[in-house]
């Protein structure tokens, strides 16, 4: 029979079950098991968390002591959790702004303590349930007692050194101008042992960058020994400008390090005013910040030590300044 010319097409088949590429996806699986850290619904999940908000705590905060962050990252507000930190916060006199204590806590001297100091210096005692303290501590282990230190209200390093410059020509200050910088600087004992030593040698306040540097923490408080009420901490929002506005005041910027062109004996801008710069144990100054330093001074120390702690020199650079200074 003619087809006139047409070719005869045959119906292709529908898709049959297993071909055809239908349901591709589902043949493919979901992949590996996830990790059991990894699955929300998992116990390890939660742990993981914990841990992951304990390590980001602030880096060089006392043990016992955290802080809960503002804009920026900057610290708003810190805690002390635990007995024995916060009854030796309280001994110290470190600011507090209220004490929180978990509803039917078990009491013991240190918690009789506690009470005892805190009503004392007018401290408002809060009870609070266990929830609301595990919150306020990102579960840390608080044993129901929790400290809150208020923000500590630093001034700004220029305006420090213009006022007290002013009261030192106005005859209001006995001795020239004396600060210390730090420079990369992260652990808040050393801060607080540099606050000390500024006041017992009579100086007049400690710089602090606004980055990657220490604050006035409930460990600096303690630290210090109270010298935190009586030395002013300023901070600098960036330090060389601080230091370049310093010179221009009038101020000379000293920088200590082990290799430097001046012997502390042989400091001879003692009696003038003056900004003492110290780096961290490490790294020492940074080059920015040497650069931008009348002298370099080094303390004479035996040569099997390679380094000072940064709040013992500063200590013992002060004491000299100081030494200087009276032998008038």
């Amino acid at each position: 029979m003619a087809n006139n010319g047409r070719r005869s097409v045959k119906a292709k088949k529908g898709p049959t079950i297993g071909t055809g590429g239908h349901g591709r996806k589902a043949l493919e699986g979901k992949g590996p098991t996830p990790k059991a850290e990894d699955r929300p619904y998992h116990k390890a999940h939660k742990n993981k968390q914990l841990a992951e908000r304990s390590a980001a705590k602030r880096p060089g905060a006392a043990r016992g002591t955290g802080a809960r962050s503002g804009p920026k990252g900057r610290a708003t507000e810190e805690v002390v959790t635990g007995r024995n930190s916060v009854v030796e916060a309280l001994r110290a006199g470190i600011p507090a702004k209220a004490l929180h204590v978990a509803i039917r806590i078990e009491m013991d001297d240190r918690v009789k303590e506690s009470l005892k100091l805190a009503a004392e210096r007018g401290i408002p005692l809060m009870e609070t349930g266990k929830p609301e303290l595990d919150r306020m501590t990102d579960d840390a282990i608080h044993q129901g007692l929790v400290l809150q230190i208020p923000p500590y209200d630093y001034q700004d390093a220029y305006e420090l050194a213009e006022e007290t410059l002013a009261s030192w020509k106005r005859g209001h200050v006995a001795n020239a101008p004396l600060f210390v910088a730090l420079d990369g600087i992260t652990d808040p004992r050393n801060l607080g042992a540099i606050i000390r030593s500024v006041s017992a040698f009579s100086g007049h306040g400690v710089i602090v960058p606004e980055r990657r540097s220490v604050g006035v923490t409930a460990s600096a408080w303690k630290t210090s020994a109270g010298a935190a009420v009586r030395v002013p901490v300023a901070r600098a929002a960036n330090l060389n400008n601080t230091l370049k506005a310093f010179k221009n005041m009038g101020i000379y910027v000293l920088g200590l390090d082990g290799d430097g062109d001046v012997s502390l004996p042989d400091l001879s801008l003692a009696k003038e005013p003056v900004c003492i710069v110290v780096g961290s144990e490490g790294k020492g100054l940074s080059r920015l910040v040497r650069e931008n330093c009348d002298q370099i001074v080094s303390i004479p120390i035996d040569s099997a030590m390679e380094s000072l702690n940064a709040s013992m020199a500063v200590g013992i650079s002060l004491y000299e300044v100081s030494r200087q200074r009276a032998a008038k």
